[in-house]
């Protein structure tokens, strides 16, 4: 067994973000500012979008990006119930009601036709959920949307990198909301991106994002800029600061690098773990690139003596960090006793929420690293194996 505990997920933080930062920092101009501009239109034109926008988080980018787009009270938008809470949080923030439709249990993202059936005259958006880092179906997902004059939303938190018949997220005419957490593909801290090809949604987005200020508002303390400045609605305080783009900067020209690296390991545990008591991820049926934010099998609980939450405290047991990503959404009690939501209500998604784990992957994770989660997860079956 190690020695030390192996975290599930560790950003890889060169001395080129470190000098970025110290340099912001010995600037003075450490909030919204050059190098927040300068991170937008690099990773704007990374994804391959017309706007962008920087924000102190996805969560916020998604809040706005729905009031953006004229989400509110009476209105319905649909989502998966496999996500974090915030894509159902946002719905509900702005006076909205979610609606969920059911997922595929082997590509964790959701049906197309399951989609479909949940639109009604009052559907106003449906946000697509790329789950670990594939892409859902964005092709017939689309065309639903145009026919019913359905705006598209994508949480893309998972999705940096993430490509769809050779167009990467970010592309499409759809509003996208990336995350740097730092746990994700490439990391500011904490910080979000909000990429749409609508400019009207991308003015909106602006405004909310910092009380209701042009989005040049920040320039007024600069050399040549004006001091005014106009409120034109009430909004947030939503933005990301320099300190946050400076590591971005350096970040991003490692993506490629990063996702390559991902692949390899996961391709490794694809190997290593055939024949384990998990059902191994599983690729979506369309041309696609993999981002792999996350590993995350399935315990097969028909093969072993303990579920998946014992599995995981067992790993950890072992020194192993893990995650879970996600608990269904709609079995949470606030949305369970607000909508009366059961389990059953969406059977694929129970399936995958009782039985998800995410295993330790990261860029700078070794092989000796990665042969111990083997190693555990050999034992485990060993030992409450059928």
């Amino acid at each position: 067994m190690r020695d030390t505990f192996l975290p599930f997920a560790k950003p890889s933080i060169g001395d080129e973000e470190i000098a970025e930062v110290a340099d912001s920092l010995r600037s003075g101009w450490i909030t919204t500012g050059p190098k927040t501009e300068r991170f937008t239109s690099e990773f704007k034109e990374y994804v391959g979008g017309r706007f962008a926008a920087a924000l102190s988080s996805a969560t916020a980018g998604l809040h706005v990006s729905l009031l953006a787009h004229g989400i509110g009270r009476g209105d319905e938008v649909i989502t998966s119930p496999m996500t974090f809470a915030a894509t159902l949080n946002v719905i509900v923030l702005a006076g909205a009601t979610p609606i969920l439709a059911d997922i595929d249990r082997h590509t964790l993202n959701v049906r197309v036709e399951e989609v479909e059936k949940k639109i009604t005259s009052r559907t106003k958006a449906i946000i697509p959920v790329h789950y670990v880092g594939q892409p859902c179906d964005m092709d017939p997902l689309l065309e639903v949307a145009s026919a019913k004059g359905i705006a598209v939303v994508e949480d893309a938190a998972h999705a940096i990198g993430t490509e769809y018949k050779g167009r990467r997220i970010g592309s499409f005419p759809t509003t996208s909301i990336f995350s740097f957490h730092p746990n994700k593909n490439i990391t500011t801290g904490e910080g979000g991106m909000v990429v749409t090809n609508d400019e009207a949604v991308f003015e909106k987005v602006s405004l909310l994002k910092f009380h209701g200020m042009d989005r040049n508002a920040w320039k007024r303390f600069a050399k040549a800029g004006s001091p005014r400045y106009d409120i034109a609605l009430p909004g947030y305080k939503y933005n990301m600061m320099d300190i946050q783009a400076a590591i971005g900067l350096h970040q991003l020209p490692k993506l490629d690098g990063f996702i390559e690296k991902r692949g390899a390991i996961a391709a490794a545990y694809d190997r290593d773990l055939a024949g384990a008591p998990l059902f191994l991820p599983e690729p979506v049926p369309w041309q696609s690139r993999h981002a792999w934010h996350l590993y995350a099998p399935l315990v097969d609980l028909d093969r072993l003596t303990i579920d998946r939450d014992r599995f995981m405290a067992e790993l950890k047991e072992r020194n192993i960090g893990c995650g879970l990503h996600y608990s269904a959404a709609h079995e949470f009690s606030y949305y369970r006793e607000r909508y009366g939501w059961q389990p059953e209500d969406y059977p694929e998604a129970h399936f995958v929420s009782e039985r998800i784990v995410s295993l330790p992957l990261f860029p700078d994770m070794t092989e000796e690293e990665r042969g111990d989660v083997v190693e555990a997860i050999r034992d485990i079956a060993k030992k409450f194996g059928r």
